[in-house]
């Protein structure tokens, strides 16, 4: 499966952005999608995900409440609403995919084996 994410930006901080990371392929049902994110001089990091299947949702202690992942199994497509956004948002975000991937590993970037080229998101002060 091929991705592509879109969305990023420069906002003012408590400003919102909405991401997309568009899949191309068959069985997208089939994958786990999550987001993950890197500042500069800093390890990627996990943000949030959905599951295969059900579509079960994770997110990391730092966006919870501000952000929610959803998915479109018909138009192949996961979202991530940015909401009360912080300057520590700033990053380049990733989506990532992998085949039935189980919610034990769905925080684990090694576990993702398709990535989307990332997308810039800038929260100023």
């Amino acid at each position: 499966v091929q991705l592509q994410a879109s969305g990023g930006g420069s906002v003012q901080a408590g400003g919102s952005l909405r991401l997309s990371c568009t899949a191309s392929g068959r069985a997208f049902n089939s994958y786990t999608v999550a987001w993950f994110r890197q500042a500069p001089g800093t390890e990627r990091t996990f943000v949030a995900g959905v599951s295969y299947g059900v579509g079960n949702r994770y997110y990391a202690d730092s966006v919870k409440g501000r952000f929610t992942v959803s998915r479109d199994n018909a138009e192949k497509t996961v979202h991530l609403q940015m909401n009360s956004l912080k300057p520590d948002d700033t990053a380049m975000y990733y989506c990532a995919a992998a085949s039935f991937l189980s919610e034990t590993y769905y925080s684990t970037e090694r576990y993702y084996n398709f990535w989307g080229q990332g997308t810039l998101v800038t929260v100023s002060s």
